[in-house]
């Protein structure tokens, strides 16, 4: 492994790199914020949590977000699930670990898809047990939760009694306000076939269980660490559309909060500082998995949520622009690699 001191300078140029606020959404403020709370590198900070995971251990994820669920529930964004989908795959490569990630059932087959073109081979909890212990196929367990939200708060405890997580990580999942709302980066109810995955976070804070959250609107789980910043800094942060009394701003904290312009670029700069810390290059999330990913969520109708369309820009953010960060990623670690 690296030197500890090679290590912080490339943790901060990752930062510095996946906070450019290119979609101008006031994420530098949230950065700032982040980092003096954190004291040095979010996406540093995240990669240690992650590593410490012990071996073998368990790791419960969740990503995706219903997008115009009043039209249809069977509509998930694109931003969320390649950068999850890269973070789970590092993850059971270097630590051989169960993830378990969660969403909405009606986004299953297509976050599933996506974590299969990164390598994982979706399996039941009994499967992954099984290859974990034999260490000859790297898996991922997909689960539904419930989206409604007596019936989330009872699938939270029996979920944290029956798979002991070692660490919880959500990426663009988005969190209820302190209303009991969840809003769109427009500041409109979002709520609507949501999976109610904060009130497991919550729960899980609770508990002391760590819980890393990768987020780029203010909107998202993890954002209750820097919720003033949210009101201050960012468009309907104070004050949202839907007349609830409260702005978009989510209310569940984390331990590790990773701002970025994209979510999707957190998780990879994210990646690639555990791909420093395990000394292995196969961590990293290289422009080629990217691509592939882009164009495995276009096939299972992921939505660009920025322009309403199913295309392979993600947030607004061209194609190219997701490559590059990947490949300036890479680049960044290249020495320590």
């Amino acid at each position: 492994m690296a030197d500890a001191a090679l290590i912080t300078r490339l943790d901060n140029r990752l930062d510095q790199l996946v906070n450019i606020d290119m979609g101008e959404r006031g994420v530098e403020h949230l950065f700032v914020a982040a980092r003096e709370l954190q004291g040095g590198s979010l996406v540093g900070a995240a990669a240690d949590a992650l590593m410490a995971v012990p071996e073998g251990g368990t790791v419960v994820m969740t990503t995706g977000s219903v997008s115009r669920a009043w039209i249809t529930e069977d509509l998930g964004e694109n931003d969320g699930p390649s950068g999850a989908a890269a973070v789970a795959r590092a993850l059971v490569l270097a630590r051989n670990v169960t993830v378990v990630m969660l969403c909405e059932e009606t986004l299953l087959p297509a976050i599933r898809n996506v974590c299969q073109s990164a390598g994982l081979f979706p399996v039941t909890l009994a499967q992954a047990a099984i290859a974990k212990a034999d260490k000859s196929l790297a898996t991922i367990v997909m689960q539904p939760f419930a989206t409604e939200d007596e019936a989330g708060k009872v699938q939270a405890e029996e979920m944290m009694e029956t798979l002991k997580p070692d660490l919880l990580f959500s990426t663009e999942r988005v969190g209820r306000n302190e209303f009991g709302v969840y809003h769109s980066m427009r500041g409109i109810d979002y709520g609507m076939g949501r999976a109610r995955v904060d009130i497991l976070f919550d729960l899980a804070l609770e508990r002391g269980v760590p819980v890393v959250a990768v987020g780029d609107g203010g909107n998202e789980i993890g954002m209750g660490k820097v919720a003033d910043h949210v009101k201050a800094h960012v468009p309907y942060g104070d004050v949202c559309q839907c007349g609830c009394g409260g702005g978009i701003g989510a209310v569940t904290s984390c331990d590790v909060l990773v701002t970025a312009a994209c979510s999707n670029w957190g998780c990879t700069a994210i990646a690639a500082a555990m791909a420093v810390r395990a000394g292995d290059a196969r961590l990293l999330h290289t422009p080629e998995r990217e691509a592939l990913l882009l164009d495995t969520m276009v096939a299972n109708g992921l939505i660009n949520s920025t322009h309403g369309v199913v295309d392979d820009s993600v947030d607004g953010f061209p194609r190219q622009s997701h490559l590059a960060v990947a490949e300036l990623c890479r680049t960044i670690v290249s020495r320590a690699l």
